[in-house]
């Protein structure tokens, strides 16, 4: 018999007869309504159907879905307050809504190796909440490029451990919030902006994020910032803390509208900070320790970098700008690093 399980009004509640939650030992109840019994996956998936928008699905037990995908439809909360594993399902994740408003994930536990963690487009208002992940490949969290646009996303803290690829990748969205991703032992990018606009982030920490390759703690790339022509200040972010790993802050392909109140890189691998081919980047202060050079740079087939600003303190490498910037860029800086820049 399954565990005995608490139960309120309009609230979902799944419990094991064991710890590991394998089998088919799961029971998905509404009130003292038995909704089904029997694995993991269908009994999570059942109750989500069942459901109304308004309503929510708490998940207290911890299992495997395996291979498969949780969908959750339009103005539904799903509260994963068990850990749930799973394992790849080839272009899917784990957990996805797709062209849906207003749902909400306000907890989530998630282990396992996955090709996507959770994957999202066309949504609006969509809320994510406090989403650990501590996984043995894959991407944890994906907004997709080819599909329909979103807007009105907010995230809360977003942890994330051992992702082979990236921790939140971000493509098309509008008016975004996140308050912060913390990425340990990440393959790519801590956090990867594409196609952003209207941007309120606090913190992005990574430690040996990126080791090895182009990717960054913090990335913009393929146009974020870009509202209709111009790039006016449109995503802020509070602060950078990178470790180790391979770059620190990476600008590339068009990007920028971008403002970094503080930095705190250290050791990195690549570039403490490369801004290439970006507009409207600053950085309003912090500190550089070692690692790899600080690098303004721009490759032929955009237009050069230009309006940036970057005031830290910068010891243990050097600073290179190459070429110059048009709009000339301006340097507040001191520490000890060897400057090779545009006066």
């Amino acid at each position: 018999m399954p565990f005995p399980v608490v139960v309120e009004t309009l609230y979902y509640n799944f419990k094991a007869d064991h710890d590991q939650g394998s089998g088919s030992s799961f029971v998905a109840k509404k009130g003292s309504a038995t909704v089904f019994t029997g694995d993991y996956l269908t009994a999570i998936q059942r109750a989500v159907d069942s459901i109304a928008a308004g309503q929510r699905v708490s998940v207290i037990a911890s299992g495997s879905i395996g291979a498969g995908t949780i969908t959750i439809q339009a103005g539904k909360t799903f509260e994963g307050c068990g850990t749930i594993n799973a394992a790849v399902k080839s272009g899917r994740g784990a957990i996805e809504v797709t062209d849906a408003a207003n749902v909400n994930i306000p907890y989530l536990n998630m282990t396992g190796s996955v090709y996507f963690g959770m994957r999202f487009f066309g949504t609006t208002g969509l809320t994510l909440g406090d989403i650990t992940f501590d996984l043995t490949a894959g991407l944890a969290i994906r907004f997709e490029r080819d599909k329909a646009a979103n807007s009105n996303v907010k995230m809360g803290t977003i942890n994330c451990k051992r992702a082979g690829s990236h921790c939140v990748e971000t493509w098309n969205i509008d008016r975004l919030e996140i308050g912060s991703v913390i990425a340990r032992n990440v393959g790519e990018c801590g956090l990867l902006l594409q196609k952003v606009t209207n941007a309120n982030i606090g913190t992005v920490d990574g430690e040996n994020v990126a080791t090895g390759n182009g990717y960054a703690t913090l990335r913009f790339a393929n146009q974020a910032g870009k509202i209709n022509n111009g790039y006016a200040t449109n995503i802020k972010i509070d602060r950078v803390k990178s470790r180790g790993g391979g770059r620190g802050i990476f600008c590339v392909s068009e990007s920028g509208g971008a403002e970094i109140g503080s930095i705190d890189l250290a050791n990195n691998g690549g570039n403490a900070i490369l801004l290439e081919n970006c507009y409207n980047i600053n950085i309003k202060g912090g500190t550089i320790n070692g690692g790899g050079e600080v690098r303004l740079a721009a490759r032929s087939e955009f237009a050069n970098s230009r309006d940036i600003a970057i005031t830290a303190k910068i010891d243990g490498t050097t600073v290179r700008e190459s070429p110059c910037t048009a709009n000339k860029t301006k340097w507040t800086l001191t520490g000890n690093a060897a400057k090779t820049i545009c006066t």
